[in-house]
């Protein structure tokens, strides 16, 4: 089959879903960009601490879908982009640390939070690497992101250090914290996926295919 997009079929309201996804539709790409600019502007922060423009925006995602260790997943909340998540593989020649990647640049829009869409973001990260073969999942976080480290924690993440000069927002340091997950460790089995939502078929294809791991209430 081709590596098109399958249809996504209108989900029930307050339904979530996960894809993994290796271009991204026009449409798609301006909720992807609406999505992001709002999280940005309520100190989401994965990098930029104000909006871009939109252009810039723009060559951004389409830049991240075509560097080869990064995996671009999206969610959706009633079918429309509200948040996304990327999973980063080592380069060939790390062969120190091959064992080991990184979740990075998870986000949740404003408007889609409470639906457990950021909780689902981060089992379909874990699943894909877990089949890709990895044993450690890494992560950093802004000390400002409450909610998200507090999913983290209580996702099974264990934290290993702190910078207290991580990040600098509107003149002021922000303090940072590590983050790592054995994904091989007892008593850390993959949960299982829920229900697809909306039905659509396997693409034969490792990206580009729906993941919907089960969200819960409370996420970020």
């Amino acid at each position: 089959m081709s590596g098109a997009q399958q249809p996504v079929t209108a989900p029930p309201a307050g339904q979530i879903s996960v894809e993994m996804v290796e271009r991204v539709r026009p449409g798609d790409l301006d909720d992807l960009c609406d999505a992001a600019d709002l999280a940005i502007r309520d100190g989401g922060g994965f990098g930029w601490v104000a909006p871009p423009a939109r252009e810039a925006m723009e060559r951004y995602w389409k830049g991240v879908m075509v560097v080869p260790e990064r995996a671009l997943f999206i969610g959706r909340l009633d079918g429309v982009i509200a948040g996304s998540v990327q999973l980063v593989r080592p380069t060939r020649n790390n062969e120190a640390q091959s064992f080991a990647c990184t979740l990075t640049t998870s986000f949740v829009a404003p408007w889609a939070r409470g639906h457990g869409l950021a909780r689902a973001l981060t089992l379909a990260v874990e699943q894909e690497a877990r089949a890709r073969g990895f044993r450690i999942l890494n992560l950093d976080v802004r000390a400002t992101q409450v909610a998200a480290i507090a999913l983290y924690r209580a996702m099974g993440y264990t934290e290993w250090g702190n910078h207290p000069h991580y990040a600098r927002v509107d003149g002021q340091d922000v303090p940072g914290l590590f983050f790592y997950k054995d994904l091989t460790a007892v008593g850390q089995a993959p949960e299982t996926p829920g229900p697809n939502p909306t039905g659509p078929t396997e693409t034969g294809r490792q990206e580009d295919r729906p993941l919907n791991p089960q969200g819960v209430q409370g996420e970020p």
